[in-house]
């Protein structure tokens, strides 16, 4: 399952930077701790399901949008 963590991490990132965020204005305005929305980018940690809505509000976007199709992790 590492390959989901990090799939999802790199679709967060991928977001984050598209709307003009650093990690330090979506940890901030998420209430997750910067590191670990760093570790969450880099796929080292799972995400639980609460932080990834906190993620996609501020983000502006579904939380299904964060989330990599199947075929896309287990190639």
């Amino acid at each position: 399952m590492d390959q989901l963590a990090k799939a999802v991490g790199e679709r967060i990132r991928h977001r984050r930077k598209a709307r003009g965020l650093s990690q330090d204005n979506l940890a901030l305005l998420s209430g997750i701790d910067r590191s670990y929305v760093g570790r969450i980018e880099r796929g080292e940690v799972n995400i639980t399901v609460e932080k990834l809505y906190l993620i996609a509000r501020v983000l502006a976007c579904e939380p299904a949008t964060l989330l990599p199709e199947i075929q896309d992790i287990f190639k």
